[in-house]
């Protein structure tokens, strides 16, 4: 199962109850919070979220919209006696203003924090089920998005077609990791025959804070979900390029190349009050577009 809720979905100001950028990303067993906006364990807490679950904080560049709500959340866990390590993944700087917090407050946590420093693009995340990797984005800072996959399950072995063709158990893990089979005249016996298929993985990418950047869709291609920021309509393309921001036709233009099955867009300016025409905009462009809406949960 792979699902995105939405903590908040609006830019710098929090504004018509549209709070700053933080999502939370369900992978299989697994809760991973991406970005900690200001207000985010309130949000956690409104939607009935369990946060002792998170054990993964990715955080995709430090505007303050995107990790002023971190510092308060970790010293949070820590008052609730939290004893599992807390994994955070963020630009190297963090570390040091989290520091100088928790030094200057006189905290001491109960639990390992690790700091992970995104150095460069790759994967940071891999178990058994689920593999996170990251990707650099066009801003104004140094920005990643992050890349959300289920890892290919093994194929299951059909035990009575596997009989017919003299398959013996021992070669069973073999086959589920794809192997053919080559008995003992020397003829092969293809995996497909003897397994059954196993469901595609499903992937998720979160682009963060970016102007519009080409080549964003060519490292997307074929993701199942994307978000996109859409700071603006797409009257305002010459402010989304200074500001390094971008709009909903061209977040669109993003899904289209990348060939993905469905967009989110979100991250709006406080100037605007309703989002309706950004959905509108979008979807001219890209039918599968949806507004990242603040509490709702978007399954893949």
């Amino acid at each position: 199962m792979l699902g995105v809720t939405i903590l908040g979905n609006n830019s710098a100001l929090p504004a018509f109850d549209r709070h700053p950028t933080s999502q939370l990303v369900t992978l299989e067993d697994q809760l991973f919070l991406v970005d900690c906006g200001e207000g985010t364990q309130v949000q956690l807490a409104r939607y009935k979220i369990r946060w002792g679950r998170i054990n993964h904080i990715f955080i995709s560049h430090l505007h303050g919209d995107h990790y002023f709500g971190l510092p308060g959340f970790v010293h949070t866990m820590g008052l609730l006696n939290r004893e599992n390590d807390l994994h955070l993944y963020a630009p190297a700087p963090l570390k040091e203003i989290l520091d100088l917090q928790f030094l200057a407050a006189g905290s001491t946590l109960p639990f390992t924090l690790h700091f992970h420093p995104l150095e460069g693009e790759g994967e940071l995340v891999r178990t058994e089920k689920c593999r996170i990797s990251c990707f650099p984005t066009m801003h104004r800072v140094p920005c990643w998005g992050f890349l959300f996959e289920q890892v290919r399950p093994l194929r299951k072995v059909n035990i009575d077609k596997a009989r017919i063709h003299n398959v013996p158990a021992v070669f069973f893990d073999r086959l589920k990791k794809g192997e053919d089979f080559i008995n003992g005249s020397g003829t092969r016996i293809p995996n497909a025959i003897v397994t059954d298929p196993v469901p595609k993985p499903k992937s998720y990418a979160f682009c963060a804070d970016t102007m519009y950047d080409e080549t964003l869709a060519e490292k997307l291609t074929g993701v199942d979900m994307i978000y996109h920021e859409t700071t603006y309509l797409k009257d305002l393309n010459e402010r989304a390029a200074a500001r390094f921001h971008s709009t909903t036709e061209q977040a669109a233009l993003i899904a289209k190349a990348a060939h993905t099955k469905r967009l989110l867009i979100g991250h709006f300016s406080s100037k605007y009050d309703k989002l309706d025409q950004f959905e509108q905009e979008a979807r001219s462009f890209f039918p599968d577009t949806d507004l990242a809406l603040e509490g709702v949960t978007y399954y893949i």
